[in-house]
């Protein structure tokens, strides 16, 4: 192993401690648990939920969909998944670290037990790398990872990116979860395996996170939420300035890439408030009489650059949830 890939192993020793001793503390999600009916979560599960945000959003489970998830943690993910997918091997779920693959074989256990409508043998856990993933081409409807690709340095990050839009079936959707921060993260830092293991240093700029992702291939990219997630003060980290992180949920889709760019919705909403009945940009987009449409910011900047006074476009507001332009 090179010196510059040790912060892997040191990942994976906090991972295998992780999963060995439950570390309620470890992660910090401030997004609620998914309440579905007749889901009933075994405790630990829950206490094993080592992520930033969510992954599982029902509008994308639809039609008995082949899912995959990297970095199984204490199953809650593939558990939740599962609900939208009840078959044999519906949902894969890969992981590098045995102790970990074990512990979340043993909650899907209890989770058989307490649960009438799951069967364990709707979740296939496999031993494998994000970086190198045992999935075939093309052959996944949903793929997802939570508070695990941030960890990656550049080069790996790629790789991994890479790995996922192979595995996705066209039009398949990646659904990810990582912390991003808008300050310049220290060296020090930056460079600090354990800090990097734990979710906390490896964090982008939302823009380099974002653009990641469309240089991969993926045409549509969905900012679905971005909330607070940690603060790095100086005198408990090695910084002289408060670093402000936040987490970020996504979807990206594995749509074909358009001519002019990707589309990435960030929240914007275009509204039209003339004297005519709608506005017709004569390149697909029309906008109804006083009703607001979301837009990608491509076509945000399109629209805005026409200078026209009955035209209004919202800032970001890092929430989209469907619908709009494109």
């Amino acid at each position: 192993m090179t010196v510059a890939k040790t912060y892997l192993e040191t990942t994976k020793n906090v991972y295998r401690d992780a999963a060995l001793k439950p570390d309620v503390g470890l992660c910090c999600t401030t997004t609620p648990v998914w309440q579905l009916p007749d889901l009933n979560m075994p405790k630990k599960m829950l206490e094993m939920n080592y992520g930033c945000g969510s992954t599982v959003n029902p509008r994308d489970l639809v039609n008995n969909p082949s899912i995959l998830y990297v970095g199984v943690g204490g199953g809650m993910e593939v558990f939740q998944f599962s609900y939208f997918s009840r078959r044999p091997a519906g949902v894969i779920g890969v992981d590098v670290v045995d102790e970990m693959m074990d512990a979340c074989r043993e909650n899907l256990k209890e989770a058989e037990r307490t649960n009438d409508w799951f069967k364990n043998d709707f979740v296939d856990i496999r031993k494998g790398d994000a970086l190198s993933l045992p999935v075939a081409d093309n052959s996944i409807d949903v793929a997802a990872q939570n508070c695990l690709f941030n960890i990656f340095d550049t080069e790996d990050l790629k790789k991994a990116l890479r790995e996922m839009y192979r595995v996705l079936k066209p039009h398949g959707r990646l659904v990810l979860s990582d912390p991003t921060c808008e300050t310049a993260m220290p060296d020090a830092l930056k460079n600090d395996e354990r800090l990097r293991a734990l979710c906390l240093s490896g964090a982008l700029p939302l823009s380099e996170y974002i653009k990641m992702i469309t240089d991969t291939g993926f045409g549509t990219v969905e900012i679905r939420a971005k909330r607070p997630y940690r603060i790095l003060a100086p005198g408990h980290y090695d910084t002289d300035q408060l670093i402000y992180i936040e987490s970020v949920e996504v979807c990206a889709i594995k749509d074909p890439m358009p001519a002019d760019g990707p589309c990435v919705f960030t929240g914007k909403t275009a509204i039209f408030f003339g004297s005519e009945e709608y506005f017709d940009d004569k390149k697909g987009h029309t906008l109804l009489q006083n009703q607001p449409l979301a837009v990608c910011d491509k076509t945000a900047n399109a629209l805005a650059s026409l200078n026209r006074s009955d035209i209004f476009i919202s800032p970001s507001t890092f929430f989209y949830d469907g619908g709009g332009c494109c």
